[in-house]
């Protein structure tokens, strides 16, 4: 079954990841430095999820071209 929704994401950090997906949590490391240098935090909840948009298809690219864009939410630290 495939859905089609439209919804509001608010503030995000988002990094294009290259690469193996075992690699991307290191990329998630740099999102979560770059939100804590710009004054941000991690806004994860039921309605602010994180989301991976895999731009790339496994099966026809090799795993060090794959690309992934990687969103975590945020806010502004109080």
């Amino acid at each position: 079954m495939v859905e089609f929704l439209i919804y509001d994401e608010g503030e995000c950090v988002q990094c294009m990841h290259v690469g193996s997906y075992d690699e991307e949590p290191e990329t998630v490391e740099k999102m979560h430095e770059f939100m804590e240098q710009n004054g941000y935090e991690l806004d994860i909840s039921e309605s602010r999820l994180h989301h991976e948009i895999y731009l790339s298809d496994p099966r026809r690219v090799s795993i060090d071209k794959l690309k992934t864009d990687v969103r975590h939410p945020v806010k502004k630290k109080q």
